[in-house]
């Protein structure tokens, strides 16, 4: 029993791993899909203001670097300094708070689209591995605009 649970859990892992680092390794197609998004989302008027390069290099860290803040060693308060300085500084640059967390729903959103695309989910177990690690990428989501809002509302 020790062995199945074992072998469960390194398939479980390797599907998590393979869906991530789809995601890292695509991150510039997920980017430029995330900018025409944004270049076509009418809620986002600053952003479409914004330059085009500052924003493709804030989204491409978000994809690129999502291994690391899914992952279980990435503790909450790792995601509550840096997404509060985000959300700091999206502030001082004049965005609204709506649009902040608006970008950031898109950037989630395209992240799903991909891995849909993909097709790599052929089995029940990989489909509930997606889950798994849909429910950690929507964790990381959730807590990155909260403490991005935090941030953004902290005087300061």
């Amino acid at each position: 029993m020790e062995k199945d649970s074992q072998s469960r859990l390194s398939y479980q892992t390797h599907i998590s791993q393979k869906l991530v680092d789809l995601i890292e390794r695509s991150a510039e197609e997920l980017t430029n899909n995330w900018l025409a998004d944004v270049r076509k989302e009418l809620h986002l008027p600053t952003y479409q203001s914004f330059d085009n390069t500052e924003l493709y290099q804030r989204a491409f860290k978000v994809y690129s670097q999502l291994g690391k803040w899914i992952s279980r060693e990435t503790t909450k308060e790792e995601i509550a300094k840096e997404y509060m300085a985000l959300g700091a500084q999206r502030r001082k640059e004049g965005f609204a708070l709506a649009e902040i967390i608006q970008a950031l729903i898109l950037i989630r959103r395209n992240l799903w689209r991909k891995v849909l695309r993909e097709g790599l989910l052929d089995t029940t177990l990989d489909l509930y591995q997606a889950m798994e690690l849909n429910n950690r990428v929507i964790r990381f989501f959730d807590r990155a605009i909260y403490f991005t809002a935090v941030g953004y509302e902290k005087k300061g």
